[in-house]
C-alpha cells in the first residue's frame, strides 16, 4: 500500500501521527488516544483523536497490536515519517566528542574499525556494525627472513609504509640463495600493484616456465603467496559490537523475532552484502524492516553510511541495526559523524 503524501493529510492528522511514532520510539510501546488527549498543544478529546488515529490506520500509517491497545507505527508509517517528517539533530557536544576520542586513539587501523562498531553500539544502545575495507593497498617490497627451524618470516611493506608479517611453515632448511631470489621475484613483480594482481601474474609465469626461478625458490615463492592468499579470505568482512543491546525488555516480549535476527547478525557475509547497497549512497540510508530482505523476518532496521579514505574513495561501510523503533532523527547524524571521523584515518 502506497503512503499519501504529507501533503495531503490535515495538520490534525499530521500532529497526531507525529506523537504516536515518537511515543513509540522513546518506549517502543502502543500509545493510546488516553496519552494523547493528555498532551498539551492537541485540545482534542479521545473520541476525537480516536476518529483521527481510525483514519490512519485505514491510510495503513498506524496499526493496533490488539483490540484494546493504542497504536504503533507500520513499515510504511516509518517509512512516511523518516522522509517527510523528521528532523535531524545533531550529535550532542558529549557524542562529538567521545566518537572523536576513541576513533582517535593511538593504533593500527584495525583498531580504529572496532572502536567505531563499539562507539556506534554504546550511542545508540542498538548493535554496531563496521564493514572492513575490501579496497588493497598498493604494495612497495616484500622480504623473507629465515627464522630457522624451517620457518621463514614473509614482511609485506605497502607503499603507505604499513607493515605485515606472516610466519611460513617451510618444512625444513632453506638456503640463503633461494630467500634471497624468491625476495627478489616477488618484490620486482608489486610495484605499483595489490598482492592479488601480482599474485596472479607470478602463478602465470611459473605455470608456463617463464619464472627463471629454481625449484627452492619456486616453492617458497607459492608458499608465500598461498599464506597470503588464505589470510584475505579468511579476514572478517563485518565487525559487529553490542549484539546483546537488541536483548531489551521489550525485545524480550518478541523472543522469536531476536533470535531471528541474532541469527540473522551471525551470517556476517550476508549482512555485508546487506550494507555493500550503501556504497554508492551519497549520504546514510534507511532500511526499514521487509525494506531489506535479510532483516525482514526480525522486524528490524539498519542505517548505514559509507566511510571514504582521504582521496574520497568509498572503502567500506558503516552502521547500527536495532528493532524499527530506532530513534533515527538521533542515530543518523550520528552514524554519519562516525563515518566522517573514521574516513579521516583510512589512508
Amino acid at each position: 500500500m502506497a503512503s499519501p503524501p504529507i501533503s495531503e493529510m490535515t495538520d490534525r492528522a499530521r500532529e497526531i501521527f507525529r506523537r504516536v511514532v515518537e511515543g513509540y520510539m522513546d518506549n517502543g510501546q502502543p500509545v493510546g488516544s488516553k496519552t494523547l488527549s493528555g498532551d498539551s498543544g492537541l485540545n482534542l478529546s479521545p473520541a476525537s483523536i480516536r476518529s483521527v488515529l481510525a483514519d490512519l490506520e485505514g491510510l495503513g500509517l498506524l496499526a493496533a497490536p490488539h483490540t484494546s491497545a493504542g497504536r504503533l507505527p507500520t513499515e510504511i508509517g516509518l517509512r512516511l515519517f523518516v522522509d517527510g517528517m523528521m528532523q535531524v539533530a545533531e550529535p550532542t557536544p558529549e557524542e562529538r566528542a567521545q566518537i572523536e576520542q576513541r576513533l582517535g586513539e593511538p593504533g593500527p587501523v584495525e583498531q580504529a574499525l572496532e572502536q567505531a562498531s563499539s562507539v556506534l553500539s554504546d550511542l545508540s544502545g542498538a548493535a554496531g556494525m563496521v564493514m572492513v575495507p575490501t579496497r588493497e593497498q598498493q604494495l612497495a617490497q616484500f622480504n623473507l627472513v629465515d627464522l630457522g627451524q624451517g620457518r621463514a618470516l614473509a614482511v609485506l611493506v605497502g607503499e603507505d609504509g604499513g607493515v605485515e608479517n606472516r610466519v611460513l611453515e617451510l618444512g625444513g632448511a632453506v638456503s640463503p640463495s633461494a630467500l634471497e631470489a624468491a625476495t627478489n621475484y616477488i618484490t620486482a613483480r608489486l610495484s605499483g600493484r595489490t598482492l592479488s594482481d601480482a599474485a596472479a601474474a607470478m602463478r602465470q609465469e611459473i605455470k608456463t616456465g617463464q619464472s627463471q626461478l629454481d625449484d627452492a625458490s619456486k616453492d617458497l615463492v607459492e608458499r608465500g603467496l598461498a599464506v597470503w592468499s588464505e589470510d584475505t579470505e579468511e579476514r572478517p568482512v563485518l565487525i559487529v559490537r553490542g549484539a546483546s543491546n537488541l536483548l531489551d525488555d521489550a525485545a524480550m516480549e518478541d523472543i522469536d523475532r531476536v533470535r531471528s535476527l541474532l541469527d540473522d547478525l551471525e551470517n556476517k557475509q550476508s549482512v555485508a552484502a546487506l550494507l555493500d547497497n550503501a556504497r554508492e549512497a551519497e549520504a546514510t540510508r534507511i532500511f526499514i524492516g521487509s525494506e531489506n530482505r535479510l532483516f525482514g523476518l526480525s522486524g528490524s532496521s539498519v542505517i548505514a553510511s559509507p566511510y571514504r579514505d582521504r582521496e574520497g574513495r568509498v572503502v567500506g561501510v558503516l552502521g547500527v541495526i536495532g528493532p524499527t523503533r530506532l530513534n533515527y532523527a538521533r542515530v543518523v547524524p550520528m552514524v554519519d559523524l562516525t563515518a566522517r571521523s573514521l574516513g579521516k584515518l583510512i589512508a
